[in-house]
């Protein structure tokens, strides 16, 4: 990354929806946009990064950043418009807080303590890879996770678009072994890679975008629900035992459920957190 500084834009979760606030940032050539969750107040907030641009001055992006806020239905009040040093790759971090997940799991950066009681300690550094847990879609995921490998230690581990490779670690400090990451982006490879190393897992991180022919018991899959559709058939066919589906709005479950049931499995669950979902399937 050439930029040394950016603007940061951060508006609050309920003032837009997520979709029209990335269409916004893609627009105005994001670096980079994440969700931060305060679990303490149940609020969300949404964030992007822009380098700074070459073909205006720096108030007229801002007024652009905040005309394009406007225009997706957020109130001024509820925008922050930030100009970051040359640390704002990291700046990320000052929001990011360890957190307990589900029965036995605690979730934190590095730059965090570990757990004082007798949780499984995860630690994380995702870079510009995306998975730290706190969006809503990856909580539900370990939560689920938790469930699933507190009854059996799988035996075999598939995690479809890994990011930070945090799911598939998880299911290692739960006692999975054999475990396969799989991202299409290579930062999120190297990103599963570093992880499992600072987490004592290991666990095998391939590039690719596509699901591999062979089955595992508990297969993973934390994407968005346009590429989930799409693979259906050859994710379908990976699974041995158990699917974990997430990356949905509560309003795209149904259409999931009946393309994975078409290809064979069998509906078990589902999970919501706010707008977003979380779908488990067995193999009858």
């Amino acid at each position: 990354m050439q930029a040394t500084t950016c603007l940061e834009l951060r508006i609050d979760g309920n003032a837009v929806d997520e979709t029209a606030f990335t269409q916004l940032a893609e627009s105005q050539n994001t670096l980079g946009t994440s969700i931060e969750t305060d679990y303490d107040s149940k609020t969300e907030t949404h964030v992007a990064w822009f380098a700074l641009s070459d073909e205006c001055s720096l108030e007229e992006q801002r007024a652009r950043l905040a005309a394009g806020s406007l225009l997706i239905g957020a109130k001024p009040e509820h925008v922050k418009i930030t100009l970051l040093g040359d640390d704002w790759e990291t700046a990320w971090q000052k929001y990011w807080k360890a957190m307990p997940v589900g029965e036995k799991l605690w979730v934190r950066p590095s730059f965090c303590d570990a757990p004082t009681d007798n949780r499984i300690d995860i630690v994380l550094d995702p870079g510009m890879a995306f998975g730290t847990g706190t969006h809503p879609t990856t909580y539900l995921c370990l939560e689920a996770i938790e469930r699933y490998c507190l009854q059996q230690a799988p035996k075999s581990v598939l995690d479809m678009g890994a990011g930070s490779g945090l799911l598939a670690i998880v299911a290692g400090k739960l006692g999975a072994t054999d475990i396969h990451a799989i991202d299409y982006d290579p930062i999120s490879v190297e990103a599963s890679s570093v992880n499992a190393d600072i987490n004592h897992i290991e666990l095998t991180s391939t590039l690719g975008d596509t699901p591999p022919t062979r089955i595992f018991e508990l297969v993973i899959a934390n994407i968005l629900a346009g590429p989930l559709l799409g693979m259906a058939e050859k994710l379908a066919g990976c699974v041995g035992k158990r699917l974990i589906l997430s990356g949905l709005l509560e309003s795209q479950v149904a259409l999931n459920i009946r393309s994975y049931e078409a290809e064979g499995l069998r509906h078990a669950q589902t999970h919501i957190m706010g707008d977003w979902a979380c779908v488990e399937f067995t193999l009858p």
